[in-house]
């Protein structure tokens, strides 16, 4: 898979080349001070033609968290067709991850975000799961705090923030678990290391709100979409710590996780230990949604024939 990822055809800068051969300076600024944004983007392959999931939206997103670090990113329109043509050139016939990245290209000294030249790079790589998620993650509570908003917003997917996600999930691999979830500075459940997270709690559907120093993640707001379709209610609310150990049933979401189930909690077995009832229909739907299955949500795929 390491050949296939670096001999793939990536984006960097305005010029197309191999992955293995697009190179920055040491001394780029993105590099130095953590200075740039991303996003993930899906690609599921169905036997004939690869679908990007939510390929508009993540560029909408990408565009409006670059101006809001005081970067510039190439119009959505540009950015979408650039997604379009390494998808077309490498022509993958298996699931994909597409990662676009607004990055500061300077090389001058200093952590300062104004008067320094803005890069875009993108390139694809093949991942089919993320996690083991059919047995169920076993999670904690790490003992990292969430970034808060006002220090350095989560929103908005900047690339110096995932050393926070990065220690809280090392922690939890270091203890024996598959995954950690995050409190924020005001003790309230947050989200995993890169998920958002959901619980079930007497048939309700419940999540930290917009407020709680949380991706705003567009399979978020897909899994309110779904749940909606089905009469499943939900609610945005603050969540205790407290909440998960009681919980009916738990599962993070996300474009790399999609939607997986959590079996414990800081060794706390969740109901039965398997994928409840709401977990599964959410999910199958989902499955569904994305490989092209339900023309209901035909309008989240942008298709292209490799």
């Amino acid at each position: 898979m390491t050949d296939l990822v670096n001999t793939t055809l990536a984006y960097l800068n305005g010029t197309w080349k191999p992955l293995n051969e697009c190179q920055v300076p040491v001394n780029t600024h993105a590099f130095q001070y953590g200075t740039g944004c991303f996003e993930g983007i899906r690609g599921y392959w169905n036997g004939q033609h690869l679908n990007l999931l939510f390929l508009h939206e993540h560029f909408e997103r990408l565009h409006a968290n670059a101006n809001m670090l005081l970067m510039r990113a190439p119009s959505v329109s540009e950015m979408n067709e650039i997604a379009i043509q390494a998808i077309r050139a490498n022509a993958p016939k298996h699931n994909v991850y597409l990662r676009p990245m607004v990055f500061k290209k300077g090389t001058g000294l200093g952590p300062v975000l104004v008067n320094v030249p803005d890069g875009f790079l993108l390139y694809i790589q093949p991942l089919d799961q993320y996690f083991a998620a059919e047995k169920g993650l076993n999670v904690c509570v790490s003992s990292w705090r969430r970034i808060a908003d006002n220090a350095l917003p989560a929103r908005t997917k900047a690339t110096g923030g995932y050393l926070n996600s990065a220690l809280a999930k090392s922690e939890a691999m270091i203890n024996g678990y598959d995954e950690a979830v995050f409190l924020n500075d005001r003790g309230q459940v947050c989200e995993g290391s890169a998920e958002n997270i959901f619980i079930v709690r007497d048939g309700v559907l419940i999540t930290p709100d917009r407020t709680a120093d949380i991706l705003e993640g567009i399979t978020r707001k897909a899994i309110f979409q779904l749940a909606k379709d089905r009469g499943i209610a939900y609610v945005e609310r603050p969540i205790a710590r407290t909440e998960l150990y009681l919980a009916d049933e738990i599962f993070l979401v996300g474009t790399g996780c999609q939607v997986a189930f959590v079996r414990s909690v800081d060794k706390r077995v969740i109901g039965d230990g398997s994928k409840g009832a709401i977990t599964t229909r959410l999910h199958q739907a989902y499955e569904d949604a994305v490989y092209g299955r339900n023309e209901a949500y035909r309008h989240w795929l942008t298709q292209v024939v490799c």
